[in-house]
């Protein structure tokens, strides 16, 4: 099954008065959906745009694996656990907020800044804050998340190719630039699909016959969330 969501649909949040853009994928924040509130263990898919010097001030987390796509600009992290990093386009962060931990989030760059940001659920609360950055996080190295029992993939795709969709009881495909499509919907930037029961696909003779991204005329990136649930 294939659900798509169109990136027209999400919750438009932020404060455009302090240079801050923020469009939810799911309920979060005063926009509150029952029918919309995860999917496996996604709890947020947050596009953030923050002009030069906007950011988000010291604020608290807990018992929440907190992902961040760097897609164009610097961000600029701190902590309450000592960590101040600059985290540059096609980064990969991670907080895994254990039992509490306090952070800022901010543009000190002289361009703006995109990034799609991602909570999961972790499989236990609590424990020691985490955090990581992965430079430069390429097609072929899949990001793995035992905590919340979920693989993060980027998918880059070049005009006309193709990528698989992974086999897992729990699929999000969060279209990032560019066009791809799925099953024979067109997703575009800022639309998602999440999949369910793509896993263990076979054709009439046996071989895989799962859902396939498709790229239009134009490169495109997508980022894949498979999730055992």
């Amino acid at each position: 099954m294939i659900l798509v969501r169109h990136g027209a649909r999400r919750y438009a949040g932020g404060d455009a008065s302090a240079g801050i853009e923020s469009l939810h994928a799911f309920s979060f924040g005063r926009f509150y959906d029952p029918d919309n509130v995860r999917f496996g263990a996604l709890l947020a898919c947050n596009e953030e745009r923050l002009a030069p010097g906007a950011g988000f001030d010291e604020h608290p987390h807990s018992h929440t694996e907190i992902v961040t796509w760097v897609v164009e600009g610097e961000l600029t992290h701190r902590d309450s656990a000592g960590h101040a990093t600059v985290v540059r386009a096609g980064d990969l962060q991670r907080l895994g907020s254990g039992a509490g931990v306090r952070h800022a989030e901010r543009n000190d760059g002289a361009g703006p800044l995109v990034f799609v940001q991602m909570w999961l659920a972790p499989l236990e609360p609590g424990g020691e804050p985490v955090y990581e950055v992965v430079r430069a996080l390429d097609d072929t190295t899949p990001y793995a998340l035992p905590e919340a029992g979920a693989v993060l993939r980027v998918r880059r795709l070049a005009p006309g190719g193709r990528a698989a969709v992974p086999d897992a009881p729990f699929v999000y495909a969060h279209v990032v630039r560019g066009a791809v499509r799925l099953d024979g919907a067109e997703l575009g930037p800022g639309d998602s699909a999440r999949i369910t029961g793509a896993e263990g696909a076979e054709g009439a003779e046996g071989t895989a016959a799962g859902p396939e991204l498709v790229a239009g005329a134009a490169a495109a990136e997508v980022l894949l969330w498979e999730m055992t649930g």
